[in-house]
């Protein structure tokens, strides 16, 4: 864990024995459901590491993820970056969701056994739990690595935030394109692109970009479609 210890130092988080340790019990956890469920492609630890953990930290130095105190991480997975982040930063609560029930339980299950105690996962899609007023823009920042376009992202992401707070994409190197086609989509829901970053730490090869969108605006009452027509048929 020396690696990840080096990271944490770079990003300005105490590398604790018991913050080790809490990040040590869940990737064992993550690696050893793996066999049964399907949670990673990465069971190298030492690639967990860079891949899942590093990652999902690079925001952890910008204002915006300061000054947040309520976090949603939409379509988590395996918990990334939700619990990394859970982890990092343990005075902020943390929401995590996910449409597959059976990640959920192994989250919450490998969240109790390496006792981080603010992070509540809950199985639902995100079509669904946008339109519950107790969810429905009640969050300062949301964070999501999930594998869609960033129109379709955003129709899921931006609905839970409240107006002054923060959408942070992780993204892929390369997009430029994806940006300028989403532009619209994020206006339409409430949002306004401000910045992309790429962190960088010494030592480690991420390529992910992180796109900052803040919530100007309410989202309209229609957003998020009905679960399935974000991704059939994206905002233009």
């Amino acid at each position: 864990m020396k690696q990840l210890e080096r990271a944490l130092t770079q990003l300005g988080i105490s590398s604790d024995s018991s913050r080790i340790e809490k990040f040590r019990i869940y990737m064992e956890g993550i690696l050893s459901w793996n066999k049964m469920v399907n949670l990673t492609s990465i069971t190298d630890p030492e690639e967990f590491i860079e891949k899942h953990y590093m990652d999902s930290l690079l925001c952890v130095s910008y204002d915006e993820f300061q000054n947040s105190n309520s976090i949603i991480d939409v379509g988590t997975g395996g918990g990334f970056p939700g619990v990394p982040l859970a982890i990092a930063a343990p005075e902020k609560e943390f929401l995590l969701i996910d449409s597959l029930n059976k990640r959920i339980k192994i989250i919450n299950e490998l969240c109790e056994k390496a006792e981080i105690k603010n992070v509540t996962a809950i199985h639902g899609r995100a079509e669904e739990l946008a339109k519950n007023k107790k969810y429905r823009q009640k969050f300062d920042l949301c964070v999501s690595r999930a594998v869609a376009n960033l129109s379709v992202l955003s129709e899921y992401c931006l609905p839970f935030i409240k107006k002054g707070g923060w959408f942070l994409a992780y993204k892929g190197p390369d997009i430029r394109e994806e940006l300028k086609e989403s532009r619209k989509a994020i206006q339409i829901l409430g949002g306004e692109v401000k910045k992309e970053e790429q962190p960088i730490l010494d030592g480690f090869s991420l390529e992910h970009k992180i796109i900052f969108i803040e919530k100007t605006g309410s989202t309209p009452s229609k957003f998020p479609r009905k679960a399935g027509t974000p991704s059939k048929e994206p905002l233009k």
